[in-house]
């Protein structure tokens, strides 16, 4: 007998005429049965999905299919399309006469493969409809959450680049507060201890950064405390941020970093960020 190609693509010999009586017979018998002690036949199932996943997506696609084995499969295209094969585990009853195959359809769906194919493991179309809602609330959670992190950052970096400037724009003035703030700056220090720093200063020195003790018992001894904090030559020496060694002691900046690392290593950033010691009184007392 001459052979022909079957709507599915595969060559039948025989006659064909027997074979779509069949087909036709057992299509009617699926659709008078229905659901089979509790079980769903493969073209209930099949449109059961297909309603489910229904909802346009973003580049990504159901391929829901019949081929009468119980599996879900995940396979991509060359362009990147994603594409669920979703098998019904159900077969039509015995003696039906026939095998009765759904015809492959593409749905466009709005969850991932992933998604999907979690969700139809549970083996009924009705299951994964049930699910669908509360896939798409964990998918819009979850790029809200996305959203609000980068806005997050966004402000976090807009602020520090605004505080940048603020402190670039003070060191361009120069000064006593463009001195304190190079100083903090330098030694990787807040610039919320600039009112401590400037309160001492304008103790030690009134803000003048040529002022030399010449009566305390440092003066007294031939080590005079000079410069804006009033450091001894030792302690200046050995106190200065280690990039401005090379400074003069009455150098504005670097004479501020000797003061400000002397004050921590011995008295503490509580201290700094006080202005200074102070006496039971409350009085400035020198460090």
């Amino acid at each position: 007998m001459a052979g022909h190609r079957s709507p599915g693509g595969r060559r039948v010999t025989g006659d064909p005429a027997p074979h779509r009586a069949s087909a036709r017979h057992a299509a009617g018998r699926a659709t008078a049965l229905g659901p089979v002690a509790g079980r769903r036949t493969v073209a209930s199932t099949t449109a059961a999905v297909g309603a489910a996943f229904g909802v346009l997506s973003t580049g990504v696609f159901a391929a829901i299919t019949s081929t009468g084995a119980g599996q879900a499969v995940a396979d991509a295209s060359e362009s990147g399309a994603a594409y669920a094969r979703i098998a019904d585990a159900q077969s039509l009853p015995a003696g039906s006469g026939g095998d009765v195959r759904a015809t492959p359809h593409l749905t466009p769906v709005a969850f991932s493969v992933a998604d999907m194919t979690t969700a139809a493991a549970g083996g009924a179309g009705q299951d994964v409809a049930e699910n669908l809602p509360d896939l798409q609330l964990a998918a819009l959670d979850k790029a809200g959450k996305i959203a609000d992190q980068i806005a997050e950052q966004q402000a976090k970096e807009a602020a520090e680049a605004a505080a940048a400037a603020k402190l670039d724009a003070l060191i361009a003035q120069g000064g006593l507060d463009s001195w304190i703030a190079q100083a903090l700056k330098i030694c990787d220090l807040p610039q919320s201890y600039a009112p401590g720093v400037k309160k001492i200063i304008m103790k030690e020195s009134g803000g003048n950064p040529k002022a030399i003790n010449l009566w305390d018992s440092n003066a007294r001894s031939g080590n005079p405390s000079e410069g804006l904090m009033q450091v001894i030559p030792s302690t200046f020496r050995a106190y200065v941020h280690p990039s401005l060694a090379g400074r003069s002691i009455t150098d504005p900046v670097a004479n501020i970093t000797a003061g400000v690392r002397y004050m921590i290593a011995n008295y503490g950033t509580s201290t700094l960020a006080a202005g200074g010691r102070t006496n039971s009184s409350g009085g400035y007392v020198g460090y």
